[in-house]
């Protein structure tokens, strides 16, 4: 029985990866270690044992110390019940099976263990996702897998009741960045190691009449009165608990001891037949 073809080349995704430039390529990772550190502030419960899954190890084996770091592979390197805290760093947009992925850091928590993932959305880089399909439109006649399609905000939150945890929730933030050319954002993009590696991508050198018709675009749809270009990355975070017996459990239907509309002080209107 045939297969369907995976979304992200493991192999080339690697190679991308190995040539991130630490001085300017873990900006993002800055950005997601720092709004994660803000959020276990928060949390007055030990988390003593913690694993971050990453396919970037570098800035956050830095940023946290103390915890065990594994890389982001089609099966995780992640024991039964053994970790308060997992977080996915910044890899789980590069997942051919994000759900698969949230169900395996599910089974690796302690009850009341805390998973948190940073990740990219599907705002990010809109504006080079709309430019260079419509330059390819314009000069083949059609349209190849040239950005990354990430997962929207209600999907993820969708995705982690299905993997078991509870209380989840997902929200987001979008950093800005700007550049001189079109150019040197696609070079800020391989220095991150976040450049196309999608199994279905083009193979077919891209001609550089197109790279200017998609610059083009890029400055007549998005250009910013000094000249540069703009560039969106949504960063989401998704939180979710593994479940235990001291998490608030929704009532029975039924069970409420006061009508709604007394609660309400309101006249109850009862529906017509």
């Amino acid at each position: 029985m045939a297969t369907a073809p995976l979304l992200i080349d493991r192999s080339t995704l690697s190679k991308r990866r190995a040539r991130t430039k630490a001085d300017r390529g873990y900006f993002l990772h800055q950005e997601a270690i720092a709004d994660l550190q803000d959020r276990l502030e928060m949390i007055t419960k030990p988390l003593p044992d913690i694993t971050i899954v990453t396919g970037h190890p570098a800035p956050w084996a830095e940023a946290f110390p103390t915890a065990q770091v594994v890389p982001d592979d089609e099966v995780l390197n992640l024991p039964s019940n053994s970790n308060d805290l997992i977080i996915h760093a910044m890899s789980l947009h590069w997942a051919n099976d994000p759900l698969g992925q949230m169900i395996q850091c599910h089974r690796a928590l302690r009850p009341d263990g805390l998973f948190l993932a940073s990740l990219l959305g599907g705002k990010t880089l809109h504006e080079l996702r709309t430019a260079l399909a419509e330059a390819e439109t314009i000069v083949r006649g059609g349209v190849s897998p040239r950005v990354l399609p990430m997962a929207d905000i209600r999907d993820l939150g969708a995705l982690l009741s299905r993997a078991g945890f509870n209380l989840p929730v997902a929200d987001s933030h979008s950093v800005h960045s700007t550049y001189p050319s079109l150019n040197d954002l696609m070079h800020d993009l391989r220095s991150m190691g976040e450049t196309n590696a999608q199994s279905a991508r083009s193979r077919q050198f891209t001609p550089r009449h197109m790279l200017q018709k998609a610059e083009e675009i890029y400055r007549t749809r998005f250009g910013l009165p000094d000249g540069r270009l703009p560039a969106t990355y949504e960063q989401i975070c998704v939180t979710g608990w593994a479940p235990d017996d001291s998490h608030p459990k929704p009532l029975r239907p039924g069970s409420a001891k006061m009508r709604l509309a007394e609660a309400l002080n309101v006249p109850e209107v009862p529906l017509k037949d």
